[in-house]
């Protein structure tokens, strides 16, 4: 049985282009993978809280000596990282606000980020413990700004994956869609044609 975790941190809902687009990706490896279960977490209806100091503390503290506050965060934490441990495929919908990824995507990173959980720290560096999962990533922008000095999601998604353990990731890119009819057209057709490579993997 192969377990899916879709993401999704669009605040347009149906109108989202990475929504739309990782989802058919997902439904493709619903296609592929006859046996899969799917969990979808929406961090735009389900939104994180930025991390605090008073989070950080719950993360290190013992159980007894946490406040009600603290064993809040921690088991919304637990929670997310248990999703992330049981997948063995993720999809994860990036669309590109201010040339950043969504503050809600960050926040879930923050809180699945764990020492000693989801990485931990060896005399040589650190070392991801979220291995063997496969990763694609749907980034979706207005205008062009992959491999340009503008691009700072991907560099960030792939350093963050590669923090995590996460070594086996495909990024599927979806740009020019505010410019015009043509190019959101021909972004569909680059998309189609990843999605035929998924069906043949």
């Amino acid at each position: 049985m192969t377990n899916i975790l879709h993401i999704t941190s669009s605040i347009l809902g149906d109108n989202s282009q990475s929504n739309a687009i990782s989802s058919k990706v997902v439904n493709q490896l619903l296609v592929t993978h006859g046996d899969s279960t799917l969990v979808h977490r929406d961090l735009t209806e389900d939104s994180i809280p930025h991390l605090t100091g008073d989070a950080i503390a719950s993360f290190n503290l013992l159980e007894d000596d946490l406040s009600p506050s603290q064993r809040k965060t921690l088991a919304l934490s637990n929670s997310l990282i248990a999703e992330l441990q049981a997948a063995d495929v993720v999809v994860l919908a990036v669309p590109m606000y201010n040339f950043s990824v969504p503050s809600t995507l960050k926040s879930w990173i923050d809180y699945v980020a764990r020492a000693g959980i989801t990485f931990r720290y060896t005399e040589t560096g650190s070392e991801g413990l979220l291995k063997g999962k496969k990763v694609y990533a749907v980034v979706t922008s207005g205008g062009y700004y992959k491999e340009t000095d503008k691009d700072s999601v991907t560099p960030f998604l792939k350093t963050i994956f590669n923090f995590l353990g996460l070594d086996d990731v495909e990024f599927i890119h979806a740009e020019g869609l505010n410019i015009s009819d043509e190019t959101r057209a021909k972004t569909a057709q680059q998309v189609e044609e990843k999605l035929r490579f998924l069906a043949a993997a």
